[in-house]
């Protein structure tokens, strides 16, 4: 995914989809969440985060870059990512952008209950 270059300055966390949408599912119930990206093909999700956070995301199974908020037009603004369509939308997002630390730990949490899915799944595969 490449960014468009236009808009303000924000940094761009991506996730595989399963990760990240049971992540934005916590977010929405606990601390709100930004806009968030999904590619066309759906196998990745992109929270939008304050520019800066690339410089120190460690999370494993992710990845941050930086990047642009999107351009405007009207009252809906583009995605700042080509190849990309909003998943949660700015005009429908509660944050202006996602807080690194609760979206750290909502992925972390998604990790563990899908952890706990699939060693489910394998137990009745098993029987």
């Amino acid at each position: 995914m490449a960014d468009t270059g236009e808009g303000a300055p924000c940094d761009l966390v991506t996730v595989p989809a399963r990760e990240g949408l049971e992540a934005v599912d916590i977010l929405r119930l606990r601390h709100g969440v930004g806009p968030v990206l999904h590619d066309r093909e759906g196998d990745t999700l992109g929270f939008l985060v304050p520019p800066g956070t690339a410089e120190r995301w460690d999370l494993p199974g992710s990845a941050c870059t930086q990047t642009y908020r999107g351009r405007q037009h009207g009252p809906v603004s583009g995605p700042p990512v080509t190849g990309t369509r909003w998943l949660v939308p700015p005009e429908g997002a509660v944050r202006v952008v996602t807080e690194p630390e609760p979206l750290r730990a909502a992925l972390r949490e998604a990790a563990s209950l899908l952890a706990v899915v699939d060693r489910c799944h394998q137990l009745r595969a098993a029987r």
